[in-house]
């Protein structure tokens, strides 16, 4: 079927799906993200507030899930460019 469009609808159409499938990536990894931090840190009832505790851990949780998201990100990156590079 792609055959039917020119390079240049080709490669709009190209651009067009990777950039949905990053916002599908990133939709995922926030609603891993939710459901992680939430199971670890949201301990009693939900009410309007979260207690102290809670906010605290939820901080935390979400910061050590970015810090972990990137440090991945950069290896597999590097990994790559020595892949690449041979």
């Amino acid at each position: 079927m792609a055959d039917k469009f020119d390079e240049a609808t080709q490669k709009e159409l190209a651009s067009f799906l990777e950039g949905q499938q990053a916002v599908a990536r990133l939709n995922s990894t926030v609603q891993q993200l939710t459901t992680m931090c939430w199971d670890k840190c949201i301990t009693g009832t939900p009410s309007t507030r979260f207690s102290r505790s809670e906010e605290n851990c939820l901080h935390n949780c979400v910061g050590r899930f970015l810090d972990t998201s990137i440090f991945l990100v950069k290896e597999i990156e590097g990994k790559r460019s020595q892949y690449q590079g041979r």
